[in-house]
């Protein structure tokens, strides 16, 4: 399935969500996008460490989101 997988900043003062980095890519199913996004989001050269993660399918549909804290390596589920 092909998904695309986007890491965004938030601001908590106005809850405010600014896209740094998108990517799109074949996944056989959630779980190895899930994957795919984990390890995207400590390996991927984006401008500042993501707050947190959508995965939508091709047509735009979410399937899945998540806080994460991509420095530490460590996630948590929304």
């Amino acid at each position: 399935m092909k998904v695309v997988i986007e890491f965004y900043r938030t601001r908590v003062s106005d809850d405010a969500h600014a896209v740094i980095g998108r990517e799109t890519v074949l996944a056989t199913d959630l779980d190895d996008a899930i994957e795919i996004a984990r390890l995207l989001a400590r390996t991927l050269n984006m401008p500042q460490w993501p707050d947190a993660v959508t995965i939508s399918e091709a047509d735009g549909a979410a399937l899945y989101s998540e806080i994460i804290a991509a420095r530490e390596g460590e996630e948590r589920q929304v």
